[in-house]
Parts: C-alpha cells; sequence; structure tokens
C-alpha cells in the first residue's frame, strides 16, 4: 500500500506563467511570492479541492484535483500570499498581505460557497498561517509588524498579538495544538508559541532564513527549511533544540512530511529539484529532478 498517492511542489509557472519569478528575496519588498495548498474534502462527492493563492489576482483559484480544473476564483484582498483549510474542512484562511496598501487581513473563504464571509484585521503583511487541530484558533505570521496573530475562528477576532522574532514567516502548530512554531527569517531562529497563554516559550537558533516548516504527525520534531544554508534543521519538540541538520541542494524553501510521518520533502527553489529526507536517519534518501520551474511550496495529499 502506497503511503502517498501524490506530492505537489508548487510554483509560479503552474500558478502565472505571465509573470516571470526572480531570484527571491526575502528581505525585499519587491519580490515575494509564497503559495501554500491546503485541500478540502466533500465527503458526499469524495472529492477534495486545492486553495491556491494567486498572488498577482488578488485571488484564490480553487482546484479539483480529481480532475485538476480550477472549478471557482474567489476574489480576496490584495495580493494573497498563503492559505490553510480549517480542520472541519469548512473553510479557507487567506493572507493578504497589502503590500503598500497595506490592508493586512486574512479572508475567510467558505468552501461550501467558494466565496468570502468574513475578512479580519491582523498584523503588517501577512504571510503563513496555520490551525490548531481542534480548529478553535488559527495563527498568522505577520512578517513586518514581527509577530503573530491569533484568531478565534468562532467570533473571527483576532485574541491576542503574540511578539515574534524578526521577520517571522512560516507557522506551524503541534498535532496536540500546544505549541505553534513560528519561522523568523531575520533573525535566524524559531518561537515557540504557547497556544494556552499566547506567549513564547522558547526560542530556538537554527540555520540562516529559515522560512517553510513541518510538523511530525506525533508531534515529535520540527523540520525547518533554511533558505540561504541549504540546510533543513530538525528541532526536538520535547527538548527545543536543534538534534539535527541535513544538507540538501540550494536553497530549500518548504516542507512536506508524509502522513505516517517517515519523510520530509523539500522542495529545493534554486536548483529546481526535491529532497527526500528520512525522518528515521535525517538523511537525504532521493532527489527528483524535473520539478519544475523555480518550485515554491510543497504539499502532500494522503
Amino acid at each position: 500500500m502506497r503511503t502517498v498517492d501524490q506530492v505537489c511542489a508548487w510554483t509560479a509557472r503552474n500558478l502565472q506563467k505571465g509573470y516571470g519569478l526572480k531570484r527571491l528575496r526575502l528581505f525585499s519588498w519587491l519580490v515575494v511570492l509564497a503559495i501554500l495548498v491546503g485541500f478540502s474534502g466533500t465527503p458526499a462527492a469524495a472529492q477534495s479541492y486545492a486553495y491556491v493563492p494567486t498572488h498577482k489576482s488578488n485571488s484564490v483559484s480553487v482546484i479539483n484535483t480529481a480532475s485538476n480544473s480550477v472549478v471557482a476564483v474567489v476574489p480576496v484582498g490584495f495580493q494573497p500570499l498563503q492559505a490553510a483549510v480549517s480542520p472541519n474542512e469548512a473553510f479557507a484562511y487567506v493572507t493578504n498581505s497589502g503590500w503598500f496598501l497595506g490592508n493586512n487581513d486574512v479572508s475567510v473563504i467558505s468552501t461550501a460557497t467558494n466565496s468570502v464571509v468574513a475578512t479580519m484585521p491582523v498584523g503588517r503583511f501577512p504571510v503563513g498561517v496555520a490551525f490548531t487541530p481542534n480548529g478553535a484558533l488559527a495563527c498568522v505570521a505577520n512578517q513586518n509588524s514581527n509577530d503573530v496573530s491569533v484568531i478565534n475562528t468562532v467570533t473571527q477576532t483576532t485574541v491576542a498579538a503574540v511578539r515574534a522574532g524578526t521577520n517571522p514567516w512560516g507557522v506551524a502548530v503541534t498535532p496536540n495544538g500546544a505549541f505553534a512554531y513560528v519561522t523568523n527569517h531575520a533573525t535566524n531562529n524559531v518561537s515557540v508559541i504557547d497556544t494556552a497563554s499566547n506567549t513564547v516559550v522558547a526560542t530556538i537558533p537554527v540555520g540562516n532564513n529559515p522560512v517553510g516548516l513541518a510538523i511530525t504527525p506525533n508531534g515529535a520534531f520540527a523540520y525547518v527549511a533554511n533558505y540561504l544554508s541549504s540546510s533543513p534543521s530538525v528541532i526536538s519538540t520535547a527538548t527545543n533544540t536543534v538534534v539535527g541538520t541535513v544538507s540538501t541542494p540550494a536553497y530549500p524553501i518548504a516542507i512536506a512530511i508524509t502522513p505516517d510521518g517517515a519523510f520530509a520533502y523539500v522542495s529545493n527553489r534554486m536548483s529546481e529539484d526535491a529532497s527526500v529526507i528520512s525522518t528515521a536517519t535525517n538523511t537525504v534518501v532521493a532527489t527528483i529532478s524535473g520539478v519544475a520551474l523555480l518550485p515554491e511550496g510543497m504539499a502532500i495529499k494522503p
């Protein structure tokens, strides 16, 4: 039996062929494009959908993953960056970076109607977004206000702004919902937020320019893509220390872990391939070439 049916490495070319993407400059306002795919299921139809922010179009494309076709285009805020689907699959939360216009908010899309049902203000230049497993909270990393907005998904209001490092980018929540791990790409570390108290309980030094991250299904480890180090860091969530470093090709930017926790897939932006890391040995066991031009994100479909 296969553990994974499909691994998707999402690229700028997949979404907007008309826009040439130059070298990623995480410290610059000029070129920033982050793509995160969330999958939503419709049990009656046994289908799943990908919600893909189209950065320059101020919209989200909804893709039927069975037919690989766009079934809806949902207008959202200005220059959306990332998206996450709620655990109950009812909503997709989309971060709208705002850029110079400064709308700085999150659009809430109903997956039943593929329409925006709420818009919530957050910090400046929101990027990463992740839900707690029970769906009660959503955490949004705000790059330019150096904090994380904590959203109550029932009231659809921000209940806390937690100070992180400089330029927080990615966020992932442990399977038990107790902690949120946030990459700070300008200070080269990861903030660990206690979701009960909304306070930072640890700061973990990692490699240069940490961006994407993922947590193993058992909650034991966090894998962090260090963009400028070309070496993902492996963090023990029990001790909040780096217990391993894995060498990959140039500019790892996103990580996804298989449902059984056996492998971490890393998209390497400039070498245009994907590394497969064994989580048992923390070594690269395969490299998948010919992924596409400038892969930006990674998602695994069970």
